[in-house]
């Protein structure tokens, strides 16, 4: 790493103290292996500067996918204790961790200059969706299938949801609408119908 580079594994591991709740070591490092690949190929020069949405840059990524690790977390404490299901602690966290990393190659496009170093167009665009350069990522660095299966969490790939898939899901719509209420005064799926065919 030259001076210049920036300390990702740094800017990982600060970003999301989330990460220490894993209890697998080696899931732990996949999970900070695949956001320091989406940021070196993205070019960012911080993971701060990853904005939640193409038009929403008042709240961060890194805001998003920390307050989807939480709602997901509590949600299956609340599932555990609550209905004596049994869903995996490290399968949740990990999946919601990543299942947002895929914008370190989407939103590229949409960010200023001085945020970036040197994209890699291999990578860096917003032709694939989020969650599929996601998932991508996920399979690269080798996190589990159960990992690997959560992540694609809007467009309705996976054939068969799991339990940890479906609390990612929907721990990531109850973050999605708290941001484009507090942001744009509007529920995520308004958001989608007013934005999605302008991008």
């Amino acid at each position: 790493m030259s001076d210049d580079t920036p300390d990702y594994r740094t800017q990982v591991e600060s970003a999301y103290p989330e990460l220490q709740s894993i209890e697998d070591d080696e899931l732990r490092e996949k999970v900070i292996e695949a956001w320091v690949l989406g940021l070196e190929r993205g070019g960012w020069k911080d993971i701060e500067d990853i904005p939640y949405a193409w038009n929403i840059h008042e709240k961060t990524n890194v805001e998003h996918v920390r307050g989807v690790t939480r709602i997901a977390m509590r949600s299956a404490e609340e599932q555990r204790e609550f209905h004596g299901a049994d869903p995996d602690e490290d399968t949740i966290i990990a999946a919601c961790l990543l299942h947002d990393v895929g914008k370190c190659y989407e939103y590229v496009d949409f960010a200023d200059e001085d945020q970036l170093l040197d994209p890699d167009p291999t990578y860096a665009t917003e032709e694939i969706p989020h969650s599929l350069s996601g998932y991508a990522l996920a399979h690269e660095v080798g996190c589990p299938i159960s990992v690997q299966r959560a992540i694609p969490h809007f467009l309705g790939e996976i054939p068969t949801r799991t339990l940890e898939a479906e609390l990612v899901k929907s721990a990531n719509s109850a973050s999605s609408n708290a941001i484009t209420q507090s942001a744009m005064g509007i529920t995520l799926q308004e958001w989608v119908e007013k934005y999605s065919q302008t991008q």
